[in-house]
């Protein structure tokens, strides 16, 4: 393996930081979003931390909120969830390959694979990897971005019990920063069909099916279009 890209012992935490940077100041901002509606719905600062560690579902954290207010019985909320968080599904498989050799960090990677860490990790280049542990190098991608996560929305309960604020379109603030990552991995990754592919599964499964089924339609059909951005490779 060649070294020319491998610094000294610590390497691996501080390329991730570097690293995640985007997600840094997306989390942070979006953590204090999410902190803000829990205390508005009235719930006290330590429910989002521990929804922040156990749950740590950004958008299910949201959708969390108002299933709470409006009374949700448990199999309800768990098949709402289970809707909404199912792109995981995806996620995971095509981590698979990514995840092999990461040893004792990967249950840790796989419960923490938000949209915005498969964002970092799915098009991780080699050279980011700081001291060539790229197992290593994941886990501190990941853990540092629910670290942000987790300091977010404990800053945001803890100010909106302090603090009263205007709420009007702050749930948005998720949409928004997994709009900005898209963006940075086009520009990136330099490989825009898969995205453009992506965009229009999406559209035509809003356009011809239910809401609660246009997100699973716009998967399955985007997986399956997928390999023709591979052709001719």
């Amino acid at each position: 393996m060649s070294t020319r890209h491998l610094p000294s012992a610590g390497g691996s935490f501080i390329a991730a930081f570097k690293y995640s940077i985007p997600v840094l100041l997306g989390y942070m901002a979006i953590g204090i979003a999410f902190g803000l509606l829990m205390s508005d719905a009235g719930y006290p600062w330590w429910l989002s931390l521990v929804m922040s560690v156990v749950m740590y579902a950004g958008a299910g954290q949201f959708i969390a909120v108002g299933l709470f207010a409006a009374g949700t019985t448990l199999w309800e909320a768990a098949l709402v969830q289970l809707v909404v968080n199912a792109r995981h599904i995806a996620y995971g498989l095509s981590m698979l390959k990514k995840y092999q050799r990461t040893g004792k960090f990967r249950l840790y990677l796989i419960f923490s694979l938000t949209d915005e860490t498969f964002a970092l990790l799915s098009s991780m280049p080699e050279e980011k990897t700081g001291d060539g542990d790229r197992g290593k190098f994941m886990f501190y991608v990941a853990i540092l971005d629910q670290f942000y996560w987790i300091a977010g929305s404990v800053i945001g309960a803890i100010a909106g019990n302090l603090i009263p604020f205007n709420l009007d379109g702050i749930s948005f603030a998720l949409t928004a920063l997994f709009i900005v990552l898209m963006i940075e991995q086009i520009l990136r990754v330099k490989k825009p069909g898969i995205f453009i592919i992506s965009a229009a599964a999406a559209i035509l499964a809003v356009l011809v099916l239910p809401g609660r089924f246009s997100l699973l339609a716009a998967m399955a059909l985007a997986l399956v279009l997928a390999p023709l951005t591979e052709k001719g490779k």
